[in-house]
């Protein structure tokens, strides 16, 4: 039990890279320098110090940036006015949108699309009207049926014609 408790620490601390482990042969061997830890905490430092400069170099950046932003936005009362003027029209502008949006309907170029539409649908409901009186037509020479009963049995109307 202890010997194994000693080799879960053993790996525990290869797997952390504190112990260096070599298999020679048949056995493993394993050693730790105190210099490499050094060498570690070394790299370990320089990468910090090189996020720590950027960062401040980043930070400097920026607020140069807002300095310079900052020139000629001075909160005047002319600018408070500005403001709020420049809000007042942004909302009046959303609200003339959604007005022309409940009348697109309207709009000349979406009329003529819908009419469009239109005349291809009727065009497309007089093909099938054209079809259907052709297989009535069949249907009376083939079976010598009366055109009534033809109606009745498929359900078309008395009525049904081709649309103008």
């Amino acid at each position: 039990l202890a010997a194994m408790s000693v080799k879960e620490v053993l790996q525990s601390l290869v797997d952390d890279g504190m112990v260096d482990c070599e298999r020679i042969g048949t056995s493993n061997y394993y050693w730790a320098f105190p210099s490499k830890a050094l060498h570690a905490r070394k790299r370990k430092l320089e990468v910090l110090e090189s996020q720590l400069s950027e960062g401040n170099q980043k930070h400097a950046n920026l607020q140069k940036s807002i300095e310079k932003a900052k020139v000629g936005r001075h909160e005047t009362e002319e600018r408070t006015m500005l403001v709020k003027e420049l809000s007042s029209l942004q909302d009046q502008r959303e609200q003339l949108k959604a007005e022309v949006e409940k009348y697109r309907e309207c709009d000349p170029q979406v009329v003529e699309e819908i009419r469009q539409a239109n005349q291809v649908a009727k065009e497309a409901a007089n093909r099938w009207t054209d079809n259907i009186f052709a297989i009535k037509s069949w249907a009376k020479r083939k079976f010598g049926l009366e055109e009534n009963k033809i109606d009745k049995n498929f359900g078309i109307p008395e009525d049904f014609d081709y649309i103008d």
